[in-house]
């Protein structure tokens, strides 16, 4: 669930420094694709393009997972094989980049930082006060998840101006640390 602390990985593709497709600007006509902007749909394209090994506008239903992790998705195996079920590819099958897109745009939909962060705040607030201890806030960063060390737990703290033994609240917390990290 912190995971949107660290930003979206890179992707390497299998075997750093596999083929590109040349870096023309990439146009299609997936409904998905207005929702997408022309730099997303260009870095999808570049990524998807490391995984179709032949070269043929298709990747494996069993790359789906790697190609929407490298991309900054953080879909499950469940997940992943409910989007092949919803567009009828069998999991030895192959998927376009038009299916892909589509597949991307509902995961992106349906993962929310702010709503997934919130929840899990709100499980620990037993008393719904609004907020949680910042001693409490570190325990459960360092324990559940995509565990943090205490270093990485001091340096956001030190971001989201949290003092070690006051109260964190929801909101403004969640404002702080959901902020896109510069892509530069």
């Amino acid at each position: 669930m912190w995971r949107y602390l660290q930003g979206p990985a890179k992707c390497a593709g299998p075997g750093v420094g596999a083929h590109r497709q040349g870096s023309h600007q990439l146009r299609t006509r997936s409904r998905e694709a207005k929702f997408l902007s022309q730099d997303q749909i260009n870095e999808y394209k570049e990524c998807f393009s490391l995984y179709d090994k032949q070269q043929r506008g298709k990747i494996k239903a069993t790359d789906l997972l790697v190609v929407m992790r490298c991309l900054g998705a953080s879909p499950t195996p469940g997940e992943v094989q409910r989007h092949l079920q919803t567009h009828k590819i069998d999991r030895n099958g192959e998927l376009d980049f038009s299916t892909f897109l589509t597949i991307m745009h509902m995961q992106i939909k349906q993962e929310d930082p702010k709503k997934e962060i919130l929840l899990a705040m709100l499980m620990a607030d037993k008393e719904k006060k609004g907020y949680i201890m910042a001693s409490e806030l570190r325990s459960k960063l360092m324990k559940l998840g995509e565990k943090l060390t205490h270093k990485e737990v001091d340096d956001l703290f030190r971001e989201a101006n949290i003092e070690p033994n006051g109260k964190v609240k929801y909101d403004e917390f969640i404002q702080k640390i959901a902020i896109p990290v510069p892509d530069y």
